[in-house]
């Protein structure tokens, strides 16, 4: 029971990686013998965590070193310390045994955890009759990691952590530790150098920026009440059921009267009922994982488990999401599994080697965000990540992710001129190791979590981003339940910033779109890419003067909801917001009290009340069977119609007349004679419009109708029978 010299001397310096070997207590030849360092002790009385006295220990070094034989088997210990006037209890985690088991190193090494967010990170537990923290980490190739917090006084000395065999994972147990505390992981690398401190990658909260530790937590206590919602979501595919999106930023949707962010609960008082006035199906929040930097918006997260210490703690997320889901609405979260920043206290060089990155930065760095780029050939990487997927599903109940960033993981030389980045096994371009991550993932998430859907953001013409992943079909094939149509929003924004003169000939910037409709499972997105760095909102994007513009944007949006398609449509631009959103002011709310700007919000309103009441509108968004052309060749007068149908279901002529000249009468073919009734008119007065119409509706005799087409407008007629 004797150690080295050296170890005794490594342990009192903070040196030994393995202080498990010397310190708790040992079967011995003499009965259990104890050893334990409590600094700044002079007597150190070993008891057992009932209170019995099981013996004292003589101190060895002045250093605070105790040893002896105490009575009873090996267990974990109490001690009472004694010191200068001084007396306190310690109850030694060197005393206490391993808390992952067999089953986990076999899942954690194979990469197939799926529960890994239950085991890493830091977790309340009770463990051998104590109650405290337990803390494991990843680190595979560091010399020692030790946790340190306002519990130790951030000393990397005190809490050297255990290391569980091959696994590369560390762990402590530390008893009469509890929620709220502050800690990181000080870690020394491979070539004896000690890292930055480093947030806990699986942490459940963190500090407010700027400070960057991690929090402790108690296990979630919210009691869900959504049962009905979630019930209702997995027995449809969202595919044929309307899906309308808007999308916040919850640090500017609005602010406390002193500026403030809204905390979660302030925001589901205020959020939620306007979403439900507003007829949207879901919410999008951009990332709310912890993040340094306020204008990154969350897409540089450093804590990917971690609801942003933004707005409260992470029970008022979940009060949030249990909200919405009794008011009826989803929530979805962008997600960003693309890349990481560089922050010293986040994932970069984490045990001093590249871990969750690439070494070569033509692998491994991002040039246009100047960000690391996930390492995901590497299991364990993919396994952090999939489990996240996974958490955010199951922890939070959100009813969906929409993937950040997807074309930049699946092409290696994305962003990359000739030379900068190095091709896959094969000679080509393509990430296969994200692609299977990708399809890892949602096979994982579909598989596990019902009801819950996956969107990808992904602006190039990979093939089959929505189609199913399986194992016997093409390996291109991602698994996402939806993609974002980044062509139809360049097009059609294009479209519509030109002067109406000029529309006759950029007639195929709408009629494109109609091409690939259907090659994926799109959502038409107007998101808040299109409204930031100069580029102005929506409303000032539109050709014309004041009244021109307004009239565009309500054209636009009535186009829009017709087109096959979930909707999405980012905050602010339901009223037509002015100016161009920025992450550090509320939205000018005030605009609605104009006639025009609140015009807009009740088309919009509208237009959703209309698409989630009309089946022929959203019960086939996703296949052609839903589509059909009325009139798709008049560039002359920038007349464009279509048909919006369904199984057993009334069809709906959507019509948009996109000059500022009214067009009456205009002859529109439709399938069946009888009266159409007008369901929408962008051009109403009580959308600011100059009211031209068609009184409620038209007959079509002979496979035609003569149909008044208002300036600049979008009208829609369903058949009545």
């Amino acid at each position: 029971m004797t150690p080295p010299r050296g170890a005794i001397a490594a342990l009192l310096e903070g040196r030994h990686d393995d202080p498990f070997s010397l310190l708790g207590s040992f079967t011995g030849p003499a009965g259990t013998f104890a050893r334990t360092l409590i600094p700044g002790a002079e007597t150190a009385e070993a008891h057992d965590l009932s209170g019995v006295s099981l013996g004292q220990l003589t101190r060895i070094d002045d250093r605070g070193l105790f040893e002896g034989t105490i009575a009873g088997d090996p267990q974990p210990i109490a001690y009472r310390a004694q010191g200068y006037g001084a007396e306190w209890w310690v109850t030694d985690p060197y005393s206490f045994g391993p808390v992952l088991g067999p089953t986990d190193d076999y899942l954690i090494a194979e990469g197939s955890h799926f529960r890994l967010y239950d085991k890493m990170g830091a977790h309340l537990i009770t463990h051998q009759g104590a109650a405290g923290m337990h803390f494991a980490v990843w680190a595979p190739n560091a010399r020692r990691v030790s946790v340190v917090g306002d519990f130790n006084d951030w000393n990397d000395t005190r809490h050297v952590m255990r290391r569980r065999g091959d696994i590369g994972v560390w762990e402590i147990f530390l008893p009469d530790i509890g929620a709220g505390r502050s800690y990181k992981f000080a870690i020394l690398g491979p070539d004896g150098t000690l890292q930055p401190l480093k947030a806990d990658p699986f942490a459940f909260a963190a500090e407010l920026r700027p400070k960057t530790a991690s929090l402790t937590t108690a296990p979630p206590s919210h009691v869900w009440g959504d049962a009905a919602h979630r019930q209702t979501w997995s027995t449809v595919d969202p595919r044929r059921v309307p899906v309308s999106i808007y999308e916040v930023h919850a640090g500017s949707w609005d602010r406390d009267a002193n500026g403030w962010y809204l905390s979660w609960d302030a925001l589901a008082d205020r959020l939620i009922p306007y979403v439900v006035d507003m007829g949207f199906t879901h919410i999008e929040f951009m990332p709310i994982s912890e993040h340094p930097y306020d204008p990154s918006w969350g897409y540089q997260t450093t804590g990917l488990y971690a609801p942003s210490a933004r707005f409260g703690d992470p029970d008022g997320f979940a009060r949030f999401v249990d909200g919405a889901h009794r008011a009826g609405i989803g929530v979805l979260l962008d997600w960003v599994p693309a890349h990481f920043p560089v922050d010293p206290h986040g994932l970069t060089r984490f045990d001093g080697t590249a871990l969750y990155e690439h070494e070569d930065p033509r692998l491994g760095f991002h040039p246009d965000w100047q960000t690391a780029i996930y390492n995901f050939g590497r299991r364990e990487v993919r396994s952090f990540l999939i489990n996240n997927a996974l958490f955010w599903a199951e922890r939070y109940h959100v009813d969906g992710l929409r993937v950040d960033a997807v074309a930049s993981m699946l092409y290696r030389d994305y962003s990359r001129e000739a030379g900068e980045w190095i091709p896959n096994a094969e000679g080509g371009r393509e990430n296969w190791e994200a692609v299977g991550f990708l399809r890892d993932m949602n096979r994982a998430l579909y598989g596990k979590e019902d009801g819950v859907f996956t969107v990808a953001e992904e602006s190039t013409s990979w093939p089959g981003v929505s189609a199913p992943a399986f194992d016997d079909g093409p390996r291109t094939n991602l698994g996402f339940g939806f993609k974002w149509n980044m062509g139809w929003m360049h097009d059609t924004l294009q479209y519509f910033a030109r002067e109406p003169v000029h529309r006759r000939h950029h007639h195929g910037e709408i009629t494109f779109g109609f091409v690939y409709a259907f090659d994926e499972n799109f959502v038409l997105p107007l998101s808040h890419d299109e409204v930031v760095h100069g580029k102005g909102s929506l409303l000032t994007k539109m050709a014309g003067d004041d009244w021109q513009q307004f009239a565009n944007l309500r054209a636009y949006y009535a186009f829009m909801w017709g087109y096959p398609g979930k909707k999405l449509l980012f905050m602010g631009q339901e009223f037509a917001q002015r100016q161009e959103w920025s992450e550090d002011r509320a939205l000018d709310w005030h605009l609605d009290r104009s006639a025009a700007h609140g015009g807009v919000r009740k088309l919009v309103r509208d237009l959703n009340r209309l698409y989630r009441d009309t089946p022929a509108l959203h019960a086939r968004d996703c296949e052609p069977d839903g589509f059909e052309w009325l009139i798709g060749d008049d560039a002359a007068n920038s007349v464009f119609a279509w048909l919006r149908k369904a199984p057993g279901e009334r069809p709906v002529a959507v019509i948009a007349n996109l000059t500022p000249v009214a067009r009456a009468p205009y002859r529109i073919p439709l399938p069946h004679d009888g009266r159409w009734r007008e369901i929408i008119n962008s051009d109403a007065h009580d959308y600011w419009g100059s009211g031209l119409g068609n009184l409620g509706g038209v007959e079509a005799q002979g496979g035609a109708a003569w149909v008044t087409l208002p300036p600049l407008a979008t009208v829609m007629l369903q058949f009545d029978g």
